[in-house]
């Protein structure tokens, strides 16, 4: 798998339902754009407005930005696997969503959810997606009736809620619909402190509120209220700009009829009507009537009103009484139809036109933590996988945690497993368990291909003097067996350990499969999916006490697996003692290999000996090794022994409830993979995706090396 770039992404968190947030977002990306950069834009999680059937985000994106915006999450669907613990789940889909364009993006601008109704949801969804996309926070809100210290505290809050302890950036702040006092203390571009301790973030934008933009079309006056069109006449393109009640004397009204004013009425106050009518016909655009009451006008009035120019006014109606009527429409919603593009166009020139896109373009262009959170190595692993579609086999085929990773990695494409077992067995299994096995899960009976892998075996153990009688006895052990369909090419990988131990997998892999070129040792790695990135341990599960050399090796060889799955290596060489506070035997293996590593690898971030915590903690980096190249972010931990790497790897697994994948066997000619006996599907799973991806990098380097050739 390739590493894939760790673009920059802009996560806009709304701290009121008025900020105008979809406004608010696509402005920016257009201001970005502007800039000469290419942006992404991504809604993850649908949140329709009152009133609303559906998210217009992603629809106003593709139709006003060119963004290859897919469609939002249901925010239903999100709350119910938030719910049933699946966040882990859900968060994969996220990133999903978010990688079809981040590839090809400089920044993304990602439109957070409102915290509304679903206040706690809301925000624990907020909080989850910006760890999980290691985003940089935009607030965005609404400076309607506020001043420049209620925006300061409003963001504070913000910064509590969602800032991760300082771990997440606040990159800017967004303020729309300010008047003019707030605009003036509001310096775009200046600075907003909002924490003694804190760098102040920098004023992106303090747009001004614009009656002209908030205007609805009158048909969406219609459409929202379920007022009967009465007579049509531009009701696609008037804006009902101000609500107008016709409650006065004639004369009184004349004053009051101003641009896009929507006049309410009765229809029998023909002196309301003549009224608008005359100023309508010298040059005043008003938006049209609502007549109340369920009356209609006069035949004489109705008469003026259908000749031009008057005819392009829209009349609608409604039974219930005036100030019924004006109520409704003073509690309208503002928010954008999804076919009114021009007046979406309009508000996003008019945004992007106020945003000082400079302090953001500097932090696009400045380095960024290149952390893996968890969901975007899942993600990245099932993509790579998908794409590489190779075939792995399965030696405990009946084993019901087996079956159903199988099914799984079949109805993702994942990979095409092969079940070693009885086929009859096997399929009552699967039934007990209620797992339907698609088609292309390939059952494959040991009885009946066992024969043909015995002269093979014998050839490729006859310097170990093996007979065919004991080749076959040996084939009756389906890893056995599995390991030859692997080592004669038959499948590209082989996934065991469900019910067998480390020994019964890595033994026969290390007696037909053989090291690869270059490797002396195997060794292997966990995949350590902490809250807000992946860890890489090794090697926790097959070399009991390794030399230098061999720690040296290992350290390389895990390296080169993080490398692998996107994950730039910080290598810390772990010990008792950072760097020379310590002496001993302990030690100076570790510090051996340390020098060992920098010298076949002058590439490689590394440093050791070191502490745990000096190796991953920033603050104790500093303290105790000021000097290390890992400055307290390793993300590649190299333990002395098995028995430190088993007992720490199962200690973080168990106690800080972190998902472990793996052990993934490293040094191998083609790849096997051994499974914690304690493995869930999912696990099976994932590791099923590892070894596909392990065996498409094998097959590239194999080319390469023949090319080179």
């Amino acid at each position: 798998m390739n590493a894939a770039s760790r673009h920059r992404a802009f996560y806009l968190v709304p701290l009121s339902r008025q900020a105008g947030l979809t406004s608010m977002a696509l402005g920016l990306a257009r201001a970005l754009r502007l800039a000469g950069l290419r942006v992404g834009f991504s809604k993850p999680i649908a949140q329709p407005e009152p009133g609303a059937e559906q998210d217009l985000s992603a629809h106003f994106a593709r139709a006003l930005c060119g963004a290859k915006t897919p469609d939002a999450i249901a925010f239903e669907r999100a709350a119910t696997l938030l719910r049933a613990g699946e966040l882990s789940v859900l968060m994969e889909d996220v990133v999903a969503q978010v990688e079809t364009q981040r590839a090809d993006c400089d920044v993304m601008i990602v439109e957070g959810l409102i915290p509304d109704a679903d206040i706690q949801i809301a925000t624990r969804l907020n909080i989850e997606i910006i760890r999980t996309l290691g985003a940089d926070i935009i607030p965005a809100l609404s400076g309607h009736d506020m001043r420049r210290e209620d925006i300061v505290a409003k963001v504070a809050t913000a910064v509590e809620q969602y800032g991760d302890d300082g771990k997440r950036a606040i990159a800017g702040v967004l303020v729309n619909h300010c008047d003019d006092a707030l605009a003036a203390a509001l310096v775009i571009g200046g600075p907003l402190r909002f924490a003694a301790d804190a760098a102040p973030a920098p004023i992106l934008a303090a747009a001004p509120f614009d009656a002209e933009l908030a205007a609805p079309r009158v048909i969406d006056v219609a459409d929202s209220l379920g007022l009967e069109i009465v007579h049509r006449g531009e009701i696609e393109t008037r804006r009902a700009q101000t609500l107008l009640v016709a409650a006065r004397p004639a004369e009184k009204l004349l004053s009051h009829l101003t641009p896009g004013a929507l006049v309410v009425t009765p229809a029998d106050r023909s002196d309301a009507l003549l009224a608008s009518a005359l100023a309508a016909q010298r040059g005043m655009p008003l938006a049209g009537f609502v007549l109340t009451c369920g009356t209609r006008p006069a035949p004489e009035i109705r008469a003026i009103l259908d000749a031009p120019p008057l005819d392009r006014l829209p009349i609608l109606a409604t039974s219930e009484d005036t100030y019924s009527t004006a109520s409704r429409l003073s509690n309208l919603s503002r928010h954008i139809g999804r076919d009114d593009t021009e007046r979406m166009e309009r508000v996003v020139s008019f945004i992007a036109e106020r945003i000082d896109t400079r302090a953001l373009a500097q932090r696009i262009g400045a380095p960024s933590d290149d952390l893996m959170p968890p969901p975007v190595f899942r993600h990245r692993v099932v993509e790579a996988a998908r794409a590489a579609a190779l075939r792995i086999v399965l030696p405990e085929g009946d084993e019901p945690r087996t079956l159903k990773a199988a099914a799984i990695c079949a109805e993702k494409g994942v990979a095409r497993c092969v079940l070693l077992g009885a086929p009859e067995k096997i399929r009552a299994v699967a039934a007990a368990h209620g797992v339907d096995l698609p088609a292309n899960v390939e059952i494959l009976d040991p009885e009946a291909i066992r024969p043909r892998f015995v002269a093979p075996m014998v050839e490729l153990r006859k310097s170990k003097g093996l007979t065919a009688l004991q080749a076959e006895m040996s084939l009756e052990d389906t890893v056995v067996l599995g390991t030859m369909m692997l080592a004669q090419g038959d499948v590209d990988g082989l996934v065991s350990g469900a019910v067998h131990t480390t020994a019964n997998t890595v033994r026969p892999a290390l007696q037909l499969i053989k090291t690869a070129p270059g490797s002396k040792i195997v060794s292997s790695v966990f995949f350590m999916l902490m809250p807000d990135q992946v860890f890489v341990y090794g090697d926790c599960a097959i070399n009991p006490d390794p030399s230098a050399q061999e720690l040296a090796e290992i350290a390389i060889q895990s390296a080169d697996s993080a490398a692998a799955f996107g994950i730039e290596p910080r290598v810390a060489m772990i010990s008792y003692s950072t760097g020379a506070s310590g002496t001993g035997e302990d030690v100076e293996k570790v510090r051996r290999a340390t020098e060992l590593v920098r010298e076949r690898r002058p590439d490689l971030v590394i440093d050791g000996p070191i502490q745990y915590d000096a190796a991953s903690v920033e603050s104790v980096g500093r303290q105790k090794a000021p000097d290390s190249p890992l400055g307290g972010h390793a993300n590649v931990f190299i333990f002395p022994d098995l028995n430190t790497g088993n007992t720490t790897y199962k200690a973080v697994q168990r106690s800080a409830n972190v998902v472990s994948v793996g052990p993934m066997l490293q040094g191998l000619r083609k790849p096997v993979n051994d499974l914690s006996r304690g493995a869930l599907v999912d696990d099976i799973v994932y590791t099923i995706a590892l070894t596909a991806i392990q065996a498409q990098a094998g097959k590239r380097e194999t080319r390469l090396a023949a090319a080179a050739e």
